[in-house]
């Protein structure tokens, strides 16, 4: 049997007939960058997440960028923000100048310890970049205290939580400024690259719709400095098509989640993904810690199964962050998170053959 991490054919085939009917569409008109297709998807998505505005730019990483600029963060200024999680948070900060500051994860959610933010914090820190990884919800309460007892800005990395809730908030609508990808393999994914700032500031919302296409207001008219931040219209029918089927996709990862949960409970060798009791996850990725993960990893893959593991390298460890000063040991649980960690096939089409047949793998795999 072959179970892929990722079949995007097979949810393909299940809207393909609307996907076709949209981008057709899309043609006609010859409209192409941003106008009314990009309009509906952002007054969707504003409804979907609950804020008062979103803005869709060309991608979660550029989502950072302009969340950062808008908020006024300057060169070297400080970011607090986690060392495990994708390169393009800490990315962010340092393409404009800033610098990352990273504080260790808690070994349960993933999610940056927020007991540990206030100790990092100086009188050049500017904000903080917690990420909801995994589809998870950070500790928000407690970040959110931190943020105003020392009057930072809180920019949320919701790029894997699109609908993931925490505390009945929605993932972007708890700090300043949400930022959310639509890379093809999340959740809600388009057909190439894509992202969404969300906030509820009237005066960010003019900010951000400035900074997404070089700054200008009216045209040729430049009062900041921007960048060609701007969604296509190709992406915006696509993902609105998908917008739709989000919830029920969803409910079919936590279900996968819940079988995975369930074939795992009597291996002390596996730990399973912990859910915080009043979060709602929509388990963008399904990671379980493993002894000997790199060997279990070789055994998965023989055996035809798409496992991945997300991060192999911590980012105070990887080579362009270096002059930051960080070494190896700086953060232990980031690190062990990085050797142990391994995340399974969750997509909502598997099938029970295939989640059977994972979830016996990999328990012989642990088992040597």
């Amino acid at each position: 049997m072959n179970v892929p991490l990722l079949d995007l054919k097979a949810q393909y085939a299940t809207i393909k007939g609307e996907v076709m009917a949209a981008v057709n569409e899309v043609f006609d008109s010859q409209y192409f960058i941003l106008g009314p297709k990009v309009g509906e998807f952002e007054c969707a998505c504003a409804v979907y997440i609950g804020v008062l505005y979103a803005v869709g730019v060309t991608s979660g990483s550029d989502a950072l960028i302009m969340a950062l600029m808008a908020l006024g963060i300057k060169p070297k200024d400080e970011v607090i923000t986690t060392p495990y999680t994708f390169f393009a948070t800490a990315g962010a900060i340092a393409r404009i100048g800033a610098v990352p500051v990273f504080v260790d994860i808690d070994p349960k959610t993933y999610n940056i310890d927020a007991s540990r933010i206030e100790k990092a914090i100086t009188k050049k820190t500017k904000a903080i970049i917690p990420v909801h990884l995994y589809g998870q919800c950070a500790d928000m309460d407690a970040i959110l205290a931190i943020a105003r007892k020392h009057k930072l800005h809180v920019i949320e990395d919701a790029a894997q939580a699109i609908g993931a809730k925490y505390k009945g908030r929605q993932a972007g609508t708890m700090g300043d400024i949400g930022c959310f990808s639509f890379f093809p393999s999340k959740n809600l994914g388009g057909a190439g690259d894509g992202g969404l700032v969300t906030c509820t500031s009237k005066e960010l919302f003019d900010t951000l719709v400035k900074l997404r296409n070089h700054g200008m207001h009216p045209k040729y008219y430049h009062a900041i400095v921007g960048g060609n931040f701007r969604l296509d219209a190709l992406q915006a029918v696509v993902l609105n098509v998908k917008l739709k089927h989000l919830d029920s996709w969803h409910e079919a990862r936590r279900a996968n989640a819940a079988f995975y949960n369930n074939a795992f409970k009597s291996t002390t060798e596996i730990t399973t993904p912990f859910m915080i009791s009043d979060c709602y996850s929509i388990y963008n990725q399904y990671v379980v810690r493993v002894p000997n993960r790199d060997k279990v990893l070789e055994k998965m893959k023989a055996a035809n199964i798409g496992v991945e593991v997300y991060y192999p390298v911590s980012l105070h460890m990887q080579e362009c962050f270096k002059y930051l000063g960080y070494h190896e040991g700086d953060f232990p649980e980031s690190e062990r998170a990085a050797r142990e960690t391994l995340a399974l096939p969750i997509y909502p089409e598997l099938t029970v053959e295939q989640k059977r047949y994972v979830a016996d793998t990999l328990i012989a795999a642990v088992k040597g």
